[in-house]
């Protein structure tokens, strides 16, 4: 998801007491992976190339969530996604891409598919397996790279970005939608909640309509079925932000 800000409304929720001890098993892990991996454990992106908007931050996405919740991460499902879900949208083997905390993939997950959420902050993804846990959920949470989504070795039929796609620079954007590609099954959906161009109020890196039509562009191996105006809830702005919902099909 997108970078940390500063900023906090008032309504913000404060982080569970089972994030610290995610956090800390996440410490833990990343030592011991560093281990077996031979991956030095002083490097903060674990033998990957950092992405632009780490470059631009000046650290790995995992710093993003040691310090309390996150801008993005609102403790609950985005309304999209529920709104998706209720709709019937999300059907077979479900992919969460840059699936955070996991409060999205949790929701899919509810409604009896099964989910697979990936991210590269194993911070992040341990608080989502101590909710998964908490809550009696069965997900299933892992570390990889959106970039190179094919080492998963696996093919979904719906998949899920909310809050990626508008991350990366364009030369990034071109691997990450032929990332995706790869792992979803001809036929299968893919559905991208990104932060909007169109204001007042826009979030970090907002993308313009076209911009995301043209990143799904023929050749791309997908075809956009639709691309409309909606919202994604954040702790900087109680009025959320304006958003894109593009509902895509792997062609």
């Amino acid at each position: 998801m997108e970078a940390p800000l500063t900023e906090r409304h008032a309504g913000a929720t404060r982080p569970a007491a089972c994030d610290h001890k995610a956090r800390d098993t996440s410490r833990r892990e990343e030592a011991k992976m560093s281990e077996q991996t031979g991956v030095r454990a002083d490097d903060p992106y674990s033998g990957r190339q950092p992405t632009s908007h780490e470059r631009r931050a000046g650290q790995p996405w995992d710093a993003s969530y040691l310090d309390g919740p996150v801008p993005w991460d609102v403790g609950e499902p985005q309304p999209s996604i529920v709104r998706l879900g209720g709709e019937g949208a999300f059907a077979g083997a479900v992919l969460d891409a840059g699936c955070g905390t996991g409060e999205n993939a949790l929701h899919v997950a509810s409604l009896g598919l099964p989910v697979l959420g990936v991210d590269v902050a194993e911070t992040a993804l341990s608080i989502a397996r101590e909710k998964a846990a908490g809550r009696g959920i069965d997900a299933e949470f892992v570390v990889a790279d959106a970039l190179h989504l094919h080492r998963l070795g696996r093919v979904f039929e719906t998949v899920l970005d909310c809050g990626l796609l508008h991350t990366f620079d364009s030369d990034e954007r071109r691997d990450y939608v032929a990332s995706l590609a790869s792992v979803t099954a001809r036929g299968g959906h893919l559905y991208v909640v990104c932060f909007s161009d169109v204001g007042p109020g826009t979030g970090p890196h907002p993308i313009g309509q076209e911009e995301l039509r043209a990143a799904f562009a023929r050749g791309s191996g997908w075809s956009v079925a639709s691309v409309g105006p909606d919202r994604i809830q954040t702790r900087f702005d109680a009025q959320d932000a304006p958003a894109w919902l593009a509902k895509i099909e792997r062609i």
